[in-house]
């Protein structure tokens, strides 16, 4: 359920320009991102890191449908943080709600990466989903 939480500001985040790769952990499992192919799955900010995890089968939790209502898509961006945007005061109110928050932390459905070098982030323990429910 992509959209946009109507008690926040929303700022445009540009997308990227150019292919970068997107690698998630623990799984180490490298994606590679085709800016002409975003947004990838309709969740979370257009281009988030929970847009694209989603869109190649990397399940994050996200109860609020990415739209920054509340802290379950908290990720930890452990290399190319500065390729994202930087969070807004939204962004950070709900990661203080999150467990396990360190300096490099991000709500994936929020954090936008430009493209300009490769990020490594790191789903924590607590966030990843190993059930599925079938429909």
């Amino acid at each position: 359920m992509a959209g946009t939480n109507p008690y926040q500001k929303t700022t445009e985040v540009p997308l990227p320009t150019r292919p970068y790769k997107l690698t998630f952990l623990p799984m180490e499992v490298t994606v590679e991102v085709d800016p002409d192919q975003l947004p990838a799955s309709g969740e979370g900010r257009a281009g988030s890191i929970l847009d694209i995890a989603l869109a190649h089968g990397i399940e994050i939790d996200h109860a609020c449908g990415g739209v920054c209502a509340c802290s379950t898509c908290h990720v930890i961006v452990r290399e190319g943080i500065e390729a994202c945007q930087d969070a807004a005061e939204d962004e950070e109110d709900m990661l203080d709600s999150a467990p396990g928050v360190e300096l490099h932390s991000r709500l994936a459905c929020q954090a936008v990466p430009n493209g300009e070098r490769d990020l490594v982030v790191e789903i924590p323990d607590w966030n990843r989903n190993y059930a599925r429910e079938e429909h």
